[in-house]
């Protein structure tokens, strides 16, 4: 069965998708079959990563189209399914539904082929995002290494939790990635030793600030292909390893869990965590 990952946090600009497409490349490099999927309305993973679709998330989740008509083949071990901003309409269009919080999870449970299914998520604890951590039996924090990087990643835990509470889900954190990290600066080392002293058995190693990491999607390049001794390509490929070595760590965790129950809609997972 597949490792379903969501990249999640719901605070903005601390490179959930960057971590994705490098993540997801790096392992397809390594020989995995990899799936990502962009749940966030930006889009951004079309910026990163060079295909076209006639259909994207929004068709899945909405139009009932099929998964099949929604991939998108990048290469032979990476596979694609991309959004644009009429994915905002979507999450209006879900609160009607019932199970509107399992929706991808529905669309998906039996997608085969595929060793990896990595999400980018939104920032936000919207019903995207709920679907996300439902569909997902791991997630992956990326968390800047500020103050408010710390914080927002603490109540992305919390968040997670109590989905899992109320849906009877497990969805387990097994890494959390510190990011934009400035070994110069005073503010990023405290919050990297803060990470580490909490929460040591999950924090990988750090990403370091590096300019190749924001100019790759410029042309539609992952750091490997768009420079590939550089520190962020270093890194990246730290993470991969670290990944691939805890397969056999999580290879017990519910690949396939009973379906989460109905949210009877007396529970805001939002406001549980604020």
């Amino acid at each position: 069965m597949a490792r379903r990952i969501c990249i999640i946090n719901q605070k903005g600009g601390v490179a959930k998708t960057t971590t994705t497409v490098n993540l997801g490349i790096g392992l397809a490099m390594e020989g995995k079959k990899v799936l990502i999927i962009d749940l966030d309305p930006q889009g951004n993973i079309s910026s990163c990563i060079n295909a076209d679709s006639k259909k994207d998330m929004f068709d899945l989740l909405i139009e009932n189209a099929d998964p099949g008509e929604c991939i998108v083949r990048v290469n032979d071990n990476l596979d694609v399914i991309k959004s644009k901003e009429t994915l905002t309409k979507a999450e209006f269009i879900l609160m009607g539904e019932q199970a509107r919080e399992t929706v991808l999870r529905n669309k998906l449970s039996r997608i085969p082929g595929y060793d990896y299914i990595l999400v980018d998520c939104p920032p936000s604890l919207g019903l995207l995002n709920q679907n996300a951590m439902l569909f997902a039996n791991e997630a992956i924090i990326p968390v800047s290494t500020d103050i408010l990087g710390v914080d927002g990643m603490k109540k992305m835990i919390m968040a997670i939790d109590k989905i899992n509470e109320v849906f009877g889900h497990t969805c387990t954190v097994t890494k959390i990635v510190p990011t934009l990290y400035d070994k110069r600066n005073k503010v990023c080392k405290q919050a990297l030793s803060k990470l580490q002293s909490e929460y040591y058995e999950l924090v990988s190693d750090p990403i370091h600030m590096n300019s190749k990491l924001k100019e790759a999607p410029s042309v539609k390049q992952s750091i490997y292909e768009y420079a590939k001794t550089s520190s962020g390509a270093r890194d990246y490929h730290a993470l991969v390893k670290h990944v691939i070595r805890d397969e056999e760590k999580y290879a017990n965790l519910d690949r396939n869990p009973m379906a989460p129950k109905a949210s009877n809609g007396k529970i805001s997972i939002k406001e549980a965590v604020i």
